[in-house]
């Protein structure tokens, strides 16, 4: 994982044009792009290329077989969990170099054993209107991807 820049990881992700969307991000940003299996789509899918257009080349992406072996490689990484369960807002958070930005899947966010396994401080949500269920995954993860990068004064980028 690059170290002057956040991570992005998602676990169990579900639809193809969010994940390329985000594939696009980190390629732009130099974040690292981590998905946590089961996939819910293949990575060939044309869904997927299509959304990513052609930045898949300049994006370093990796996959896992469970979070516990990503967590395993990186022991030294803070997982801040996006959830609307989450009780500190995004912008308030003072990001490291090292972070990783975890989502859970689309149709279900982050399981409850995972989110509550996070230190309280580690649940990071975005405010919304009351009564609103969530925002897209691509574009909360590039909301809270450029915060972090806005604190960090944008590493390695023009």
């Amino acid at each position: 994982m690059p170290a002057s820049v956040p991570s992005i990881v998602l676990y169990q992700p579900e639809i193809p044009p969010n994940t390329g969307n985000i594939i696009r991000l980190c390629a732009n940003t130099g974040s690292q792009l981590h998905l946590i299996e089961p996939l819910g789509f293949d990575l060939d899918d044309k869904k997927l290329r299509r959304a990513g257009l052609d930045y898949r080349e300049f994006a370093a992406v990796q996959t896992w077989p469970n979070l516990d072996s990503f967590c395993a490689a990186y022991p030294n990484t803070r997982l801040l969990g996006l959830t609307t369960h989450g009780s500190t807002p995004y912008h308030s958070v003072g990001y490291l170099p090292s972070d990783a930005l975890l989502f859970g899947p689309e149709t279900r966010g982050l399981p409850p054993a995972i989110r509550d396994n996070l230190p309280l401080g580690q649940r990071i949500r975005v405010p919304m209107r009351e009564g609103s269920r969530s925002l897209n995954l691509s574009n909360t993860a590039a909301l809270v991807l450029y915060e972090a990068l806005r604190q960090l004064d944008y590493p390695a980028m023009r």
